[in-house]
């Protein structure tokens, strides 16, 4: 049986890919900064890490010696870069060089390194794993920074990394300070307070292609069971909705009078007027294709955060 390890397995995306990976046949380990990993997920063994450690990831490998290793770890998203940006070129970019050094002595191990959308230069068009890759926020560049490096382990050391560029992704467990999330939560607590109510936003004039998390990892898993090297994949649904059509999905769920107000707070330095994924590539080398209605995926998650407000 295969063994995958996965770094950051305590966030968003991990504990989906590790259920995802469980079962189709993989035995999954996980590694994060925490002392013991969430209850659910259901994992072979846990080894506490900081992946700025160099000396304790590689300790971790040798000891797992995973056949796929998939790193997750991550400052991940814009808005925290921006406050953080030293912070995030350690994580995203030592840290994942420091991954790579250690799967370097193992024999037969493969690594998957997740990028993002943000690496790419603006464009109101599809976005193309041939796209220009040139980030305009501190996320996107050490992204793209991790890249280059998945780049040079394959090309000089013959080392088989892939990598994923990944629009955005939502789903049940994204904290609330990602945007569907916040606004999931906020419309929730305004109807479980049975008054009107209004929702704090940020830049509404932008466009963003969202899919669901387990579409996501689905995707995550079939690169990893292909015979792919040295590639790298968009993941996407191919569909860049305007965030102001999302927050009146969200806002329709609630029988109450939902306001909007934008708070200066939430606004960033630099925001792409459109993000769409051309995810071609994916679809032909993987079969892979989107398949979860992002209406229904949005209703979960106020679902979810209704069960908590009651």
């Amino acid at each position: 049986m295969a063994r995958a390890l996965i770094f950051g397995v305590n966030g968003f995306v991990g504990p989906w890919l590790a259920r995802e990976l469980t079962a189709h046949g993989w035995e999954v380990c996980g590694s994060d900064r925490a002392d013991a990993p969430k209850t659910d997920l259901g994992i072979l063994a846990y080894r506490q890490t900081d992946l700025l450690d160099s000396g304790r990831v590689a300790t971790v490998v040798a000891e797992l010696h995973p056949d796929l290793i998939v790193n997750l770890a991550a400052v991940s998203s814009v808005g925290a870069s921006w406050k953080a940006p030293q912070a995030t070129v350690k994580v995203n970019v030592v840290g994942a060089v420091n991954v790579l050094e250690a799967v370097r002595a193992l024999d037969g191990c493969q690594v998957l390194l997740v990028g993002s959308s943000e690496e790419y230069a603006p464009s109101e068009g599809p976005l193309s794993e041939g796209s220009p890759v040139l980030a305009n926020n501190p996320y996107g560049i050490s992204k793209a920074s991790q890249g280059r490096f998945a780049d040079l382990y394959h090309e000089h050391y013959g080392m088989r990394v892939n990598r994923v560029r990944a629009f955005n992704h939502t789903g049940p467990g994204q904290r609330p300070t990602f945007v569907l999330p916040s606004w999931c939560r906020q419309v929730a607590d305004i109807e479980c307070s049975g008054r009107p109510g209004t929702v704090q936003v940020g830049n509404l004039d932008v466009r963003r292609d969202f899919s669901d998390v387990r579409d996501v990892v689905r995707a995550y898993r079939l690169i990893a069971e292909s015979d792919c090297a040295g590639e790298v994949f968009n993941v996407g649904s191919g569909v860049a909705r305007p965030l102001s059509e999302l927050l009146d999905t969200i806002r329709s769920f609630s029988s109450q009078e939902i306001g909007v107000e934008t708070d200066p707070a939430l606004m960033r330095p630099s925001d792409n007027p459109v993000i769409l994924c051309d995810c071609g590539k994916a679809k032909h080398l993987l079969g892979w294709r989107p398949e979860r209605n992002l209406t229904n995926t949005l209703w979960e998650m106020y679902e979810g955060f209704l069960e908590v407000a009651e």
